[in-house]
């Protein structure tokens, strides 16, 4: 385990991200602490950089974005100044949740998420070809999401936190 958190840190960690608007007072009784000890902890983890920020989390179909794509970036010439480049144009379009720079036959693997297949090409066409930096790219649609989850597995720093 990571020597800046023990287990209690891990539980709240775990509570955190089950549901961050949870209230101090909420966790601590939870954790088996009062408020003013666990509300440290939760600063210092934040300080720390190990809490990165607390999000809401929105639901993309009952919004009308319910079209996700998954995309595999080739680069022409992928050296530093081409990959830097592209990192940096894709940080500019909402359309793409994530960017991972990836081993094997691609570059880059992208997760794009649109209202449906006409906004996705578009998108395609119009922004992410735009790019003069790409040779290839392969799309894969999402049919269903079998498993959606932001949690991280604390399981594997604390046997503190359950296997879920």
């Amino acid at each position: 385990m990571p020597s800046q958190i023990d287990g209690i840190d891990a539980k709240i960690l775990h509570l955190i991200q089950g549901n961050a608007a949870l209230s101090v007072a909420d966790i601590a009784d939870q954790v088996g602490l009062s408020s003013s000890p666990c509300w440290r902890r939760i600063k210092h983890m934040e300080e720390a950089g190990i809490i990165k920020q607390r999000v809401t989390l929105l639901d993309r179909e009952k919004l009308g974005l319910d079209f996700e794509v998954f995309v595999a970036v080739k680069l022409a010439l992928p050296n530093r100044t081409n990959m830097e480049k592209f990192e940096k144009a894709v940080r500019n379009m909402p359309e793409v949740v994530q960017c991972a720079v990836v081993t094997g036959a691609v570059d880059f693997m992208l997760r794009i998420v649109t209202k449906d297949m006409h906004a996705y090409e578009d998108f395609l066409r119009e922004v992410l070809l735009s790019i003069d930096l790409i040779s290839d790219v392969q799309s894969r649609i999402v049919l269903r999401q079998s498993k959606d989850s932001t949690a991280i597995p604390l399981n594997l720093i604390s046997n503190a936190v359950p296997r879920v």
